[in-house]
């Protein structure tokens, strides 16, 4: 029996690293290592760094990348020709910049200082 992928909105938060490990990566975006090592041949987009003893370090631009792949794949349904395909639309039709909570949250980023600022502002303009 399969189980159910966990949705991307309830993955940890990428830490403010520069790079990562193929497991770091594995844990932070709820897919398997050869999984990854899959989709990179899959999907011309995903090429992380390769070191010594051909070790892969990923960046953070990669961890998004994967989190859009699985997204797709796992929770919109999408094949993964479809998905390659919808990435290859999106890189050509870039969404306008929307800044919502919920995506920085699940992509990682803290919200909590432009909460903060926000209430800052707020509590002048109650004044």
């Amino acid at each position: 029996m399969q189980e159910a992928a966990t949705p991307n909105s309830q993955l940890p938060p990428i830490p403010g690293k520069r790079y990562f490990t193929i497991g770091e990566v594995s844990d932070l975006c709820g897919v398997k290592t050869h999984v990854l090592r899959y989709w990179e041949q899959e999907f011309p987009s995903l090429k992380p760094m390769k070191r010594r003893g051909n070790r892969r370090y990923y960046q953070r631009e990669d961890v998004l990348l994967i989190r859009q792949i699985r997204a797709l794949l796992y929770e919109q349904g999408y094949t993964i020709s479809g998905a390659r395909q919808k990435l290859l639309e999106d890189s050509h039709n870039p969404p306008p910049a929307q800044f919502s909570p919920e995506t920085a949250v699940a992509n990682g980023q803290d919200v909590a200082p432009i909460v903060q600022e926000l209430e800052r502002i707020l509590s002048i303009l109650r004044h």
